[in-house]
């Protein structure tokens, strides 16, 4: 096991508490999944060097504008993911459980780059590549077909062996170490995990542009074989996610008065904002990301006390 028990509890109560919130008004759905598929895309696409920020991405995808000053491949970018996106959510609709191959793989991979990539799309790479800032060096060209077979087996072997959100964090290293495409790697991976969070009722995860270094850290830790910090990084993700959710269908209005950023928690907590931070991270305290800073609030700061006695 790879999540801490803590982290553990913390999504199944959170998911619990979204479940008894179903069915959830057809309107409200449709504008939380609008609100996701924003940010998916918006950092996903950024995350790998897109420029493009997040209220252009909302222009490209609901107003259809060319925004001055970006290239031609980044606003193919945006409209691929979203495309790619939209063919995820179709796939997860129809309750295809079985689905998961290569071919998926391959499909999603077309759909992230048809546009700005033609050359490549839906296609392995048959040569050999460097990821830049990383140690790890991907399998050779002439690896990747049965690199891709193993993987695909391994998932079908190993499905009911952990946390599904543990699970989804595997499965995500184990893509992009293959790395078996020449480009779009990433974004395949975000999406393709995204299947098995999304099909145990999670809502979709987002990896933040902003964690990009840690993300980043947290995954060369995981080429050695750690995947403790990657399964937690992924774990606040998705309990970001599950906290947006809930903040929209049922909002509390004593827990957003106490709502808090870290630094005004200080005084009341006893602890630096530094720490908690760290007891967010290492899910010990409830709190949620907003942009750059971490809130959290006078109620889970004694929710907190009260465990550790």
């Amino acid at each position: 096991m790879y999540l801490s028990e803590t982290t553990i509890k913390l999504l199944e109560e959170k998911l619990a508490i979204l479940n008894s919130l179903r069915p959830i008004d057809s309107l409200i759905l449709k504008k939380i999944k609008e609100r996701f598929e924003i940010e998916m895309t918006y950092n996903s696409t950024a995350i790998e060097g897109n420029t493009i920020t997040e209220k252009e991405t909302y222009w490209i995808i609901n107003e259809g504008l060319t925004i001055k000053g970006k290239s031609l491949k980044e606003h193919l970018e945006i409209k691929n993911h979203k495309e790619a996106l939209d063919y995820l959510y179709e796939l997860l609709e129809k309750n295809k459980r079985n689905t998961i191959s290569e071919i998926l793989i391959k499909q999603l991979h077309s759909l992230v780059v048809r546009d700005s990539d033609t050359n490549i799309a839906g296609q392995y790479r048959t040569g050999n590549v460097f990821i830049s800032g990383s140690k790890h060096t991907p399998p050779q060209g002439f690896e990747v077909a049965s690199k891709m077979e193993e993987f695909i087996n391994w998932i079908k072997n190993n499905k009911n062996k952990y946390n599904i959100v543990e699970f989804s964090a595997i499965i995500h290293h184990k893509l992009v170490n293959i790395h078996p495409f020449w480009d779009g790697n990433g974004r395949v991976a975000r999406l393709f995990m995204n299947i098995f969070i999304i099909q145990s009722g999670y809502p979709i995860c987002v990896i933040l542009k902003n964690d990009r270094k840690r993300y980043y850290r947290v995954l060369q830790e995981a080429d050695k074989g750690n995947y403790k910090n990657l399964c937690e990084f992924l774990a606040q993700a998705v309990l970001r996610s599950l906290n947006i959710y809930l903040e929209i269908l049922k909002p509390s209005k004593k827990e957003k008065d106490q709502s808090m950023k870290l630094s005004e928690l200080e005084l009341y907590s006893g602890y630096s904002g530094a720490y908690l931070k760290k007891l967010i991270v290492s899910g010990k305290l409830e709190g949620i990301k907003k942009g750059r800073n971490w809130f959290s609030s006078k109620t889970s700061v004694d929710n907190y006390r009260k465990s550790i006695k």
